[in-house]
């Protein structure tokens, strides 16, 4: 079981041998607290309008938004989480809610989405590189002692990184055809040293 930050890249984890909702769910509420716990103090908003239109806005646009309650408390954290049918039991969601916490679900085949799935396999990588478990204690204590060393220099993920970089500079390189997804390179004369050189010559002449 895993919570994941990305600004800090921080990771908290569980090693367990089963994951039902009565195991999930009680070790989610208590790091979850602990979290909420260390949040810097701030003045909540008190107009149940604004802390409404703050909720509001990041179900906007989804094509099946949570319901939220009435009464909402000012939102405090944003969690993501995939589609399992245990992140959307009424006794958990309703638990985010009266704590400020926000829950949003990555669609349905789009687990990439969810940057635990990245840092979970980077733990996994560290823990069994090389080695060999032969029971499922030790399983869980490798992946621990991994996530501890983690957690001792975390690096902070940033949604798209230099791959957005790259991906940016292939699109400029592109011309979009009108209502397509397709598009063409723009392609660019080159301009060889003669031509430079009469060029050249046009300007001063």
């Amino acid at each position: 079981m895993t919570l994941f930050h990305p600004a800090t890249g921080q990771v908290r984890a569980k090693g367990v041998t089963s994951c039902t909702n009565q195991v999930l769910h009680p070790w989610l509420k208590q790091e979850l607290s602990a979290v909420l716990a260390r949040l810097p103090a701030s003045t909540p908003e008190t107009d149940p309008a604004l802390i409404r239109k703050a909720w509001a806005e990041w179900y906007e646009g989804l094509s099946a938004p949570l319901t939220l309650p009435e009464q909402l408390p000012p939102l405090r954290m944003i969690l993501i989480q995939d589609n399992l049918a245990g992140h959307k039991s009424h006794h958990f969601v309703q638990w985010c809610f009266s704590q400020g916490i926000a829950l949003l679900y990555t669609p349905l085949g789009g687990s990439w989405l969810n940057m635990t799935e990245s840092v979970q396999g980077i733990i996994q990588h560290r823990a069994f590189n090389g080695q060999h478990p032969s029971h499922p204690q030790q399983i869980i204590d490798w992946l621990e002692a991994a996530v501890g060393g983690w957690n001792k220099n975390p690096a902070p993920f940033v949604w798209g990184g230099k791959r957005a970089v790259r991906r940016d500079r292939a699109r400029k390189r592109r011309q979009a055809l009108a209502r397509s997804g397709a598009c063409i390179r723009r392609i660019r004369p080159r301009i060889t040293i003669i031509q430079k050189r009469v060029q050249a010559w046009q300007t001063t002449h």
